[in-house]
């Protein structure tokens, strides 16, 4: 059914097919067809960040980056669910087209640029939801912040969202705010890491509750940087990290007419790169941090390599779009399969 329906929707332009979806899925929910249409899978209990997820696939960032399909995404079988990016002021994101499909490769690039109502409408949202799974939320800084004011930005966003979520994500990875990317490095990086975990500590003693901080990190790095990044994860003693964003590189790409577009390529071109930097990663971190994979994951096989690579949990996004739902219960028994 879903492969009809993608034909459909693949017809119309992907921002406008993209909205359309989820709105189609808010009414199923409501309708309560999604309980009878959708084959959930068996649970496969996953604890991981001190967090008890029922299986260990999610749904990465990006899909619903205002929080407004809570209720929809969590009928359809998740272990977990992250919303945003989202930034402390609404922005409205690059201008449109800014995203585009390459089916031939199961791929998306998009240049979206954290396109997002703000954090007062997130957390409306959030607060309205009828899901109880365990809830990501990752924030980011808004494009007109300077990289040396980010810290007032992601700390604004921690402290907005601390008594909401169940984890915070902190995004500086996205190719698509100018210089976001710089914060990955050097000094940039150890002074973000410290501020966050300032903050973290702060809004644990204001609420008396712990909730645990990843970092999203791109795949565009080479060894060397990896293992910058693994150290200034182990000094800064946060909880987890997320590997890895959209990817920059069209070597798996070129020659489509959509190539040369800008922006960050998703899907299946990226799952070597990905599962590159999970390996990477789990060399230099072993079990002292956990690793989230996310970046390719088309089937139950490149979901379960992931994890043999190193991670702990994994997030569906670019093949979810092509796949729909049945990559979700496919990814849960591959993984199963390993024990």
């Amino acid at each position: 059914m879903y492969g009809i329906m993608r034909e459909l929707l693949f017809r119309l332009p992907p921002e406008t097919a993209h909205n359309l979806t989820l709105s189609g899925l808010d009414m199923a929910g409501k309708l309560g067809l999604l309980q009878a249409l959708v084959s959930k899978p068996e649970p496969l209990p996953t604890k991981v960040m001190g967090l008890e997820f029922p299986n260990p696939v999610g749904l990465a960032a990006g899909l619903d980056k205002n929080a407004d399909h809570l209720d929809a995404l969590g009928a359809l079988g998740f272990g977990f669910i992250e919303v945003g990016t989202v930034t402390p002021l609404a922005q409205p994101g690059n201008p449109k087209p800014r995203m585009f499909r390459l089916p031939e490769h199961s791929a998306i690039i998009n240049r979206m640029g954290f396109n997002n109502h703000g954090l007062e409408h997130l957390l409306d949202q959030v607060d309205k939801r009828r899901y109880a799974g365990v809830l990501g939320i990752n924030v980011g800084k808004n494009k007109a912040t300077p990289n040396e004011e980010s810290e007032s930005d992601y700390r604004k966003g921690i402290a907005a969202v601390y008594s909401r979520a169940d984890y915070i994500t902190v995004n500086v990875s996205s190719p698509n705010t100018p210089g976001l990317r710089d914060l990955q490095f050097g000094d940039s990086l150890k002074s973000l890491m410290h501020a966050i975990k300032d903050e973290q500590a702060r809004c644990e003693k204001e609420h008396g509750q712990y909730v645990p901080l990843a970092v999203k990190i791109a795949p565009d790095m080479d060894d060397d940087g990896v293992r910058f990044v693994a150290n200034a994860l182990k000094e800064s003693g946060l909880d987890g990290v997320i590997a890895t964003n959209t990817t920059i590189s069209r070597e798996a790409v070129a020659g489509h007419r959509y190539a040369d577009e800008a922006g960050g390529l998703s899907g299946a071109p990226v799952r070597e790169s990905s599962t590159r930097v999970i390996q990477a990663l789990y060399a230099e971190l072993g079990e002292s941090l956990p690793i989230i994979g996310v970046g390719g994951i088309t089937d139950g096989d490149s979901a379960a390599e992931k994890i043999r690579a190193g991670a702990k949990l994994v997030q569906i996004y670019t093949g979810f779009i092509y796949r729909g739902p049945a990559l979700i219960r496919e990814s849960v028994d591959a993984i199963r399969r390993m024990e």
